[in-house]
C-alpha cells in the first residue's frame, strides 16, 4: 500500500505514487493505435534490431515457457513464440488494456493463439517458478515500483531461468546534445503529427532521462535476487540489454 505523501517520478514531474499508474495508462491509451509506427519513426527502425538481439541472446529452445511482461503490441512475444514451438508457451502481459488489445490482434493475425493477461507487473498472477525466461522490453521505466516488479520477475522464474530487460539508457556523452534536441523537439512534433499527441511523447522522452543508468539497474536486479547480471550497450548507449540469472 502507498503511504500518504509518497511520491515518484512521472517524467520530470514528481507525483503521488497512486497517480503514476493512472497517468501512464493515459499515455498508452493515447498512443496504442500508432505505437508500432511511432517506434519505427522514433528509432529509424532500430528497435527491431534491438529486439532481435534480445531474442538471440535469450536462446529460447523448443518447449520452453516464456513470460513477456509489459509486452504491449507483442513484438517480443511473437518472436519468442516462433522459437518455443508447439510444445512451448509464451504469455503476453501488459497493465494497459489498449496496448494489450493491439498485441492480441497482432498475434492472432500472425496465426498464433497466445495466452494474454492484463496484469500489474508488480503483482504478477503466476505461481512461483513458472517460467524459463522472463522478458520486459521498454516497459520497466514506466513502472511505479521497479524494485517490486523485478522481485516479481525473479519469483516467477524457475531456478536456472533468466530475465532480459531491454530499455532505453544513457547515450554516449558526446552525442547527448543532438539526442536531447531530437528527443525534446522532434519526438513531440512527430507525436503530434502521427499520433495526435505531443505530450505523451514528451513524457516518454523525459522518462528515459529519469531511468537508472546501466550500473544502477544492474544493482537493482541484484537486489531483487538475480545473479551473474551483465549488460550490453546498444546504438551508442541509446538503449541497453540487461540479463540476469536465477539460481
Amino acid at each position: 500500500m502507498a503511504e500518504a505523501g509518497e511520491t515518484t517520478d512521472f517524467g520530470f514531474q514528481q507525483v503521488d505514487v497512486r497517480e503514476k499508474a493512472r497517468r501512464v495508462a493515459g499515455v498508452f491509451d493515447s498512443v496504442a493505435a500508432r505505437y508500432d509506427l511511432m517506434n519505427d519513426l522514433m528509432s529509424v527502425g532500430l528497435h527491431r534490431l534491438w529486439k532481435a538481439f534480445t531474442v538471440q541472446l535469450a536462446a529460447v529452445r523448443p518447449g520452453m515457457r516464456v513470460l513477456d511482461v509489459a509486452g504491449g503490441t507483442g513484438d517480443l512475444a511473437l518472436a519468442f513464440a516462433r522459437e518455443v514451438g508447439a510444445k512451448g508457451q509464451v504469455w503476453l502481459t501488459d497493465i494497459n488494456g489498449a496496448m494489450l488489445r493491439v498485441g492480441r490482434d497482432r498475434t492472432l493475425d500472425a496465426g498464433l493463439l497466445l495466452p494474454v493477461v492484463q496484469c500489474d507487473a508488480e503483482a504478477l498472477p503466476f505461481l512461483d517458478a513458472s517460467f524459463d525466461i522472463v522478458s520486459v522490453g521498454f516497459g520497466l521505466r514506466n513502472m511505479t515500483r521497479k524494485d517490486r516488479a523485478l522481485a516479481e520477475m525473479h519469483r516467477v522464474l524457475r531456478p536456472g531461468g533468466r530475465v532480459l530487460v531491454l530499455e532505453f539508457s544513457r547515450v554516449w556523452a558526446p552525442l547527448a546534445p543532438i539526442y536531447d534536441a531530437y528527443s525534446f523537439h522532434v519526438l513531440p512534433w512527430l507525436g503530434a503529427r502521427v499520433a495526435g499527441d505531443a505530450d505523451s511523447y514528451r513524457y516518454l522522452a523525459e522518462s528515459i532521462r529519469m531511468f537508472p543508468p546501466p550500473q544502477e539497474l544492474a544493482m537493482m536486479m541484484q537486489c531483487a535476487g538475480f545473479e551473474d547480471v551483465e549488460w550490453f550497450r546498444l546504438a551508442a548507449g541509446i538503449c541497453a540489454l540487461h540479463i540476469g540469472r536465477k539460481y
